[in-house]
């Protein structure tokens, strides 16, 4: 099995990621992700634009694959995004990169464009270690 296969079955339980948003890991590895996300119908607000929650879920989706891919389990502990620019393509794209990764602290900064290549959002988050061990294994002594 690929590394990328391996973070991907690490993250298949996110369902409202993947499967109500439809959120996809298209590249992963310690420190980074990309994910992507196809526009659809349920992410559209009342007046037919990409609601910020929608964006927001995929920001916080490549956070989660960038900070606990291969590294210690995380967490969000803080998280700002300002929106730039209303999504015009018909699919999101999230580039989630490792500014600072410390013993407790993680700080990721994940940028969010179309497939057009407009520059949508940018999120800027940062994460806390709550344990020593991968989260696959968090994971599985939590359940």
């Amino acid at each position: 099995m690929s590394e990328l296969d391996e973070i991907k079955k690490l993250f298949e339980d996110d369902k409202y990621a993947t499967e109500i948003s439809g959120a996809e890991i298209i590249d992963a590895h310690k420190g980074y992700a990309r994910c992507e996300m196809p526009v659809k119908q349920i992410h559209k607000n009342a007046g037919g634009m990409i609601m910020g929650g929608a964006i927001y879920t995929l920001a916080d989706f490549a956070f989660a694959v960038a900070a606990n891919s291969f590294q210690p389990a995380t967490i969000t502990l803080d998280s700002n995004i300002t929106f730039l620019t209303p999504c015009k393509g018909s699919r999101l794209i999230a580039i989630a990169e490792c500014e600072k990764d410390g013993r407790t602290t993680v700080c990721i900064n994940v940028t969010i464009t179309d497939d057009l290549g407009n520059k949508v959002a940018l999120v800027r988050s940062t994460g806390f270690r709550v344990s020593k061990e991968g989260l696959g294994t968090y994971a599985k002594v939590k359940r």
